[in-house]
């Protein structure tokens, strides 16, 4: 129960309404000493309508009470929910980080792979003269047709 709303002992009652119908109580048996009273039939009506219009506002203190009470208990699962979002945000932050590190990782290899790139389109360029170089060296013999050499090419 919230601050302020512990029940008597005795009645069952909320505190505020003890204390209320406790004032009301010596609203009504005032004490002896004092100011005459006023007339019998006046009193007892104004009596029922301060008996009335108290106990209506005791009922709006205690619906007050129960929201107030309703307030809380939402405020305790709002409390709940806020301290979970902020462990699966840390949870979330951690996750990025490991991902931010392969992103790192895979970056670096990338970059290493355009290096071999160039070192293979290199190699290739290297391998192309070669073979060039290669065929420069064979006898071709020209104005003579295809596949005339027959069997035995040295004949």
């Amino acid at each position: 129960m919230p601050k302020g709303m512990t029940t008597g002992k005795t009645s069952g009652k909320p505190a505020h309404q003890l204390l209320f119908s406790e004032a009301l109580r010596q609203q009504k048996h005032p004490p002896a000493e004092g100011p005459p009273p006023r007339p019998h039939i006046n009193i007892n009506m104004e009596e029922d309508t301060q008996g009335a219009s108290m106990d209506r506002i005791l009922q709006e203190i205690s619906a007050v009470g129960r929201n107030l009470e309703g307030m809380d208990s939402a405020m305790v699962a709002l409390t709940a929910e806020k301290r979970s979002m902020r462990l699966k945000i840390a949870g979330f932050q951690s996750q990025i980080s490991g991902l931010d590190q392969r992103v790192i990782t895979v970056e670096t290899q990338v970059a290493s792979w355009t290096d071999r790139d160039q070192e293979l389109l290199h190699l290739r360029s290297i391998l192309t003269d070669l073979e060039d170089m290669s065929r420069r060296n064979n006898i071709r013999l020209l104005g003579f047709p295809e596949g005339i050499e027959g069997a035995d090419i040295l004949s």
